[in-house]
């Protein structure tokens, strides 16, 4: 290989730079990666393939808040929300979730956080944190110290949030909503108490 690198341009340019790739990668190792960064890394790659999945009892799950049904206030003729925010009881967790689709994409971002409402001084960090199309994994990540995890996804069908505690031996799992970034047309009421339907401006 020697002897072929001495005689070929071509390879001795494509080991001269793969050395450089080396050298600048052992340099990286004395940098520590920001967390920021390795989430937004693992939303980029996602990890398609789920892990042989464990045998863990999932606790059933309560809705206490839902931002869709929180009814207009008095007088408003329409009302546009664009993102979505529910919580969550599951035990002695409660999980918080808002979404925030981005405009002219199929991206969403969710910001979350778990909590335990019992015990509000426990500490809720590492937590693993995922969500799953079936049995796809989309992204996954870690809570905080403070029971927070923030992950961007491309929405699609099916879509779950899972969050596993104790080792994995429970887990909560909380559909999530499909939420579209187009403005949505406004409803007015007329005398007659029929709705007509007039475009957004």
């Amino acid at each position: 290989m020697v002897e072929h690198l001495a005689g070929c341009g071509s390879c001795q340019s494509d080991a001269e730079f793969c050395s450089e790739v080396g050298q600048v990668c052992q340099r990286l190792e004395e940098y520590a990666v920001p967390d920021a960064v390795t989430r937004m890394a693992r939303a980029i790659f996602p990890k398609r393939v789920a892990e042989r999945p464990k045998r863990t009892f999932r606790l059933p799950i309560q809705l206490i808040y839902d931002s869709f049904l929180v009814p207009a206030p008095a007088g408003l003729r329409a009302n546009w929300q664009v993102g979505w925010q529910g919580l969550y009881h599951a035990g002695d967790c409660s999980v918080d979730v808002r979404i925030e689709p981005e405009l002219k994409s199929r991206r969403a971002a969710l910001i979350g956080q778990i909590t335990n409402h019992l015990l509000p001084e426990v500490e809720m960090g590492n937590i693993p944190v995922s969500l799953r199309a079936g049995k796809q994994v989309v992204v996954e990540t870690l809570s905080n110290r403070f029971g927070e995890f923030q992950m961007e996804y491309e929405q699609q069908a099916r879509l779950k949030l899972c969050i596993l505690l104790e080792d994995g031996s429970k887990n909560i799992q909380v559909p999530l909503k499909r939420l579209t970034n187009e403005k949505p047309v406004a409803i007015r009421r007329t005398s007659s108490r029929k709705r007509t339907v007039t475009e957004p401006r």
